[in-house]
């Protein structure tokens, strides 16, 4: 042990834990941290509003499958994360958020930038620190990271008040630590696979719905050894978007308000689905009446407390998504089933398929949703990771944006969170970067954000903004079209900012386009820029995301595109 003050005992748990990079913003409270952070070789990534601190931390986690860490000061700097806390807590994404706070002797006193930003974000985390001692930091911190990253990862903060930073102490650093009450179930339940195997082989309508939970174990090889070998239709939640790949033949791609017409199409024809870390969202199954009738329901997931909560379960499985599949695929290649070449559901989910991808109608002109996301999907490598915004733009790459490489597609689904996209998108090339990355963006969502520009060049952290800008709230303005009788207020942007030379104006590239081929070289120039590249793509206003699956309707009662 040694005599070191606990803002350095910080630094030294954090580097124990590998953390290379931290998104983060000084101030009062939190300045012995980082003097402490100015003598380590820890990067520290300055951004411009500690919201998009949050966001990055979440996007470097969701990349890297580590806990991205950010720092923030107390009273508005700590508030200031809480959207990004519960964004990441809602989508199950590692993350360590790390606070200052006002002197212990201030705390409950309204002392200057004082804030119980414990109490405010409990709601929203999987777990909250704030030790009081110099000598309880090592073994939060331990704890903290193994909880973010455990069982179901979610978001962890640690708030630590300026004195317990700057007091020294002889300071130990614990190997491994022991949580009561946190004991994460992970071991396959090989009795309820078994069970699960026999419901999926005497059924004759059987899908694979893939949610967020394959990508957070990374099972894709697993996912489609089970998929190959039981010649099963794989759909999947918008979380679990690229959790398989939607140009293999047995992939038909979301489902849910926004999803494929194929995908929709098939899920409430099945009779046995096989659930895969996925919570049963109702922007996923809408009405959780109509989506459990007349099937059967597998359930796997890490987390017991989803079992059950949205959909009866037939047969229920806990434990690890990887671990659970590998024992799927183990029993199944024990039993002596055979697959025939006159699987009629098989025949009929191509024919659903090929229906749909023939005749559903998309809207003419060079600048339409459905042709810029294809043509993103032409230009891109397959290896490149994608963020998205939150609105059409992000649901228009659901239905146009094919994900290839597994693993690649990261979107704010449980909350959704407008302004998540670009800061999270700087996070994963931080975490990755040898590839590309791009975020797909409406202009109502980069406008929250848009000051990480300055983060993404100064830090030489170059992503490209796919900017699908229609100049209004889109989704909002969608739903004042459909349900209100085009009653539209709020909604109209006025062609503010000029977003080219807002780009310009932070040292990125920004570059308009007017046709198919000049979006096809900017995303090009993008892809071999040293600096963030904004592409601004005008679209029609009056284009809605077509297929729409109203709240409170079920999967089969689609609007489509007249």
């Amino acid at each position: 042990m040694e005599k070191i003050s606990g803002a350095r005992s910080l630094i030294k748990a954090l580097e124990k834990q590998g953390v290379k990079e931290i998104f983060g913003l000084p101030g009062g409270a939190n300045l012995p941290m980082y003097d402490e952070l100015y003598k380590s070789n820890i990067r520290h990534i300055l951004v411009r509003h500690e919201q998009s601190a949050a966001h990055m931390a979440d996007g470097f986690g969701r990349v890297s499958r580590r806990a991205g860490v950010c720092f923030a000061t107390s009273g508005p700097g700590a508030t200031n994360i809480v959207t990004g806390l519960a964004t990441a807590n809602a989508d199950s994404a590692p993350m360590v958020a790390i606070t200052g706070q006002v002197p212990t002797a201030m705390i409950g006193r309204d002392a200057f930038q004082e804030s119980d930003i414990i109490g405010i974000a409990n709601p929203v985390v999987k777990y909250s620190f704030q030790p009081t001692k110099a000598t309880d930091i090592p073994e939060v911190v331990k704890k903290g990271f193994y909880i973010a990253e455990t069982g179901r990862p979610g978001a962890v903060l640690i708030d630590i008040p300026k004195d317990v930073q700057t007091n020294e102490a002889e300071i130990s650093f614990p190997e491994e630590v022991k949580i009561k009450g946190y004991h994460p179930w992970t071991d396959p339940d090989i009795v309820a696979i078994e069970k699960a195997i026999k419901l999926l082989l005497s059924s004759t309508k059987p899908v694979i719905l893939a949610g967020g939970g394959v990508i957070i174990s990374s099972a894709f090889a697993e996912l489609q050894s089970l998929a190959e070998m039981l010649m099963i239709p794989v759909v999947s939640t918008f979380k679990g978007k690229g959790a398989f790949p939607e140009n293999h033949t047995l992939s038909l791609g979301p489902i849910g308000m926004h999803g494929h017409a194929e995908a929709n199409k098939i899920m409430s024809e099945a009779d046995c689905v096989l659930a895969i870390g996925t919570r049963f969202s109702d922007r996923s199954v809408g009405r959780f009446d109509e989506f459990e009738k007349n099937l059967k329901i597998i359930h796997l997931d890490v987390d017991p407390a989803e079992i059950g909560k949205n959909q009866t379960t037939s047969v229920a499985i806990v434990g690890d998504v990887k671990a659970s599949l590998r024992i799927f695929v183990k029993l199944l290649m024990q039993k002596a089933f055979k697959k025939t070449d006159d699987n009629e559901w098989l025949k009929h989910m191509t024919e659903v398929k090929q229906y749909w991808r023939d005749n559903l109608k998309t809207p003419s002109g060079e600048l339409t949703a459905a042709k810029i996301m294809r043509k993103l999907r032409e230009v891109m490598p397959a290896q490149s990771i994608v963020t998205t915004e939150v609105g059409q733009h992000q649901m228009w790459a659901s239905l146009f944006y094919d994900v290839i490489s597994p693993g690649t597609f990261f979107s704010s689904t449980g909350l959704g969170t407008m302004g998540w996209g670009f800061p999270a998108a700087i996070g994963a090339k931080a975490a990755r970067p040898d590839l590309p990355v791009v975020d797909i963006a409406g202009d109502g969502s980069f406008n929250m954000t848009e000051n990480s520009l300055a983060t993404s060049v100064l830090d030489n952290l170059p992503v490209i903004v796919f900017l699908v800008n229609n100049y209004t709230l889109g989704m909002v303005a969608q739903w004042q079209r459909t349900f209100y009788d085009r009653r539209m207020i709020g909604v109209d942007q006025k062609r503010c900012p000029d977003y080219c030379k807002l780009a310009e104006s932070y040292g990125a590239q920004g570059i308009r386009v007017g046709n198919l081929n000049e979006l096809g070289q900017a995303i090009k120039a993008g892809l071999n820029s040293d600096v963030a590249t904004v592409i601004d793509i005008p679209i029609d206003p009056e284009e809605d995301v077509l297929p729409f699956v109203a709240p409170g309707t079920s999967l089969k009662d689609m609007i489509l595109p007249s």
